[in-house]
């Protein structure tokens, strides 16, 4: 792929989940999207063919790091390291992409009549993976015995607000738009509650 293709695919991307988050699917035209983006109408059905697959790429330009969240359960065997990092990684995407998180949210909420099987089963063994490894720490008393899909669940609620209620946030807090400090304690509040809350334990040093 040419630089130039992708710069202005993410260009496209990026104007596209802020009309999609803001109208939704069906209300969203594509030359709305282009005057965003600041490029040719033709040029959004050039490098996307139609809305319904711009609407896809604006869906995987989230559930790509959705899916990368999940890295830190794979990579430490600490759950207080590893669920330090999850609850990081779900804020970032807050951050880094508040409107395609819009779009995320509301296509779930709507019962997600345009989301690919695909996209489905790839989040659906992410949560699988994600339960199991939970479970592995109950067993070993590395946590309360707590219900892993619920935690998530929690996790996934307390993160995501960040971008989609953004205006909600932002509002109670006095202030246009949230800073790296708001993210930073953010972070740290909900691994005090998740930590805390389910009484997660480090792994016992090595001797």
């Amino acid at each position: 792929m040419s630089r130039i293709r992708a710069k202005n695919e993410e260009i496209i991307i990026r104007a596209a989940s802020r009309v999609f988050a803001e109208h939704g699917y069906a209300a969203t035209k594509t030359a709305v999207i282009a005057e965003l983006a600041q490029l040719p109408k033709p040029n959004i059905y050039y490098y996307f063919g139609s809305k319904e697959k711009l609407y896809r790429a604006v869906l995987e330009s989230v559930v790509e790091p959705l899916l990368a969240a999940s890295a830190p359960f794979i990579e430490y065997q600490d759950p207080v390291v590893a669920l330090t990092a999850y609850i990081k990684s779900k804020l970032m995407i807050s951050k880094h992409y508040p409107y395609a998180s819009k779009v995320f949210a509301n296509e779930i909420m709507h019962g997600a009549p345009h989301l690919p099987t695909d996209i489905v089963e790839q989040l659906a063994e992410q949560t699988r993976t994600l339960t199991t490894k939970l479970n592995d720490w109950i067993a070993q008393d590395l946590m309360a015995p707590i219900d892993a899909h619920h935690l998530l669940f929690a996790i996934w609620a307390s993160t995501q607000t960040y971008a989609d209620f953004n205006w909600q946030i932002t509002t109670a807090l006095g202030k246009e738009e949230l800073d790296d400090q708001d993210f930073d304690r953010a972070a740290e509040l909900i691994t005090r509650m998740v930590i805390g809350g389910c009484a997660v334990k480090s792994l016992p040093a090595e001797h």
